[in-house]
This record gives structure tokens, C-alpha cells and sequence, in this order.
């Protein structure tokens, strides 16, 4: 039965050596309310790239952390991506848009990947880790709160793949920086819940075809 691992909370603070504010470094709580925008509190401060109801929640996959305490060769704790929930017993790869997660009263729903950039490589102090992040395929996935409530670590989480399409977080991070997108494909992800941001961006591709 996948579990709630940890629920985790920043503040905006600066990264040593790097300049702009950041809410990337999360803190375990031992519980948090989660409302239509995310972690109650919750520091988002690039709202451009993050955050928003779209991009509330970002969950990272207790099965990922494993690959990447294997790869980087060190322990690594829940958290330390800046995931707001660490969930155990889901495969983080397979994950798809529409896919949804109960937990306790709370309910989520993915809608997109997570796109690694420079702020994550340098909380990592790694000016590579972008590319080794992007070439893994373990991106996380952010979701959009349909229900709210408050969480703790420990809850059950009822894991609901969508009925439809199956478009994974993986394969739509494969995507990432390309311009010529199978139109295939871009039909094929409209079907999904996917986030409004990229739902325009491929209907704006798809009626320049014509």
C-alpha cells in the first residue's frame, strides 16, 4: 500500500553562492494544510516557473530517491529536491498526467513534470546536474489540488491511474526543450488533465498545422 513518506516545508532563503531567494530547500513537518495553491505557507518564489493551481504540489517518489542514493552514492532524505510530499510504493517513472492520489481527505491530481533548472543545480552544487537530472527520467510529478485538507506522514495514500491516455511525467520530460512535437502526441496529451500552460501551448502547435 503506498504511503505518505514525508510532508515537507521551506522558507524563502538564499542557496550559499547563489543569489536569488529561493522556497527549494524543504524542511520535514509533522503535519501541513494543503489548500487549492499548495503547502499552507509554503515559500514559492519564482511564480513564473512554479507554483500556481496548476503546479501546487510537487511530489517526488520514494523508488527515484533510491535510484539517485544509488547514483550520487550518499544518502538522500525526503525532501531534498524540494518535493512537498515524498510518497513510498508508487514507481515515480510510470506516473502519469491524470493519475491521482488520495491522502486522508486530500486529493491530487498530476498534471506535468517536473523541468529541472539552476536553481536546483545549485542547491545540488553541481552545474551538470540539470542534464544528469533530464537524462534519468525521474522528473517527480507536480499536481493540482481537487480537494483539500491536512496531511502527516504515515497516511495511507490510494493511488487512481487515469482511465485515458497515458502520457507519463517521463515521457513528457523526454520532450523538454524540443520544438517539433509529434502532432500525434499533442492530441494524444489534450485528452489529459494536463496543466493550461502546455494545453494551450499544443492547441496554439496544432491549429498553426492548418
Amino acid at each position: 500500500m503506498p504511503r505518505l513518506l514525508s510532508v515537507n516545508h521551506g522558507t524563502a532563503q538564499h542557496i550559499p553562492g547563489y543569489k536569488p531567494l529561493t522556497g527549494i530547500i524543504k524542511t520535514p513537518v509533522p503535519n501541513a494544510a494543503i489548500d487549492r495553491m499548495g503547502l499552507a505557507n509554503d515559500a514559492v518564489c519564482d511564480r513564473k516557473h512554479h507554483g500556481g493551481v496548476d503546479q501546487a504540489i510537487y511530489i517526488y517518489f520514494a523508488d527515484d530517491y533510491q535510484f539517485w542514493a544509488t547514483e550520487l552514492r550518499q544518502a538522500i532524505v525526503p525532501g531534498w529536491f524540494g518535493d512537498n510530499l515524498t510518497i513510498t510504493g508508487v514507481e515515480g517513472r510510470n506516473v502519469a498526467i491524470g493519475d491521482r492520489f488520495a491522502i486522508g481527505p486530500v486529493l491530487l491530481e498530476v498534471t506535468y513534470h517536473r523541468t529541472p533548472c539552476m536553481t536546483f543545480a545549485a542547491l545540488m552544487g553541481d552545474p551538470m546536474w540539470v542534464k544528469q537530472f533530464h537524462r534519468a527520467g525521474r522528473p517527480g510529478a507536480y499536481c493540482r489540488v481537487l480537494t483539500p485538507g491536512t496531511v502527516e506522514p504515515g497516511m495511507e495514500v490510494t493511488y487512481t491511474p487515469f482511465s485515458g491516455e497515458r502520457v507519463t511525467v517521463s515521457e513528457l520530460m523526454s520532450l523538454d526543450g524540443k520544438r517539433n512535437i509529434d502532432p500525434a502526441f499533442m492530441r494524444r496529451a489534450l485528452t489529459t488533465p494536463i496543466r493550461d500552460k502546455t494545453r494551450f501551448k499544443f492547441e496554439d502547435k496544432l491549429a498553426s498545422l492548418f
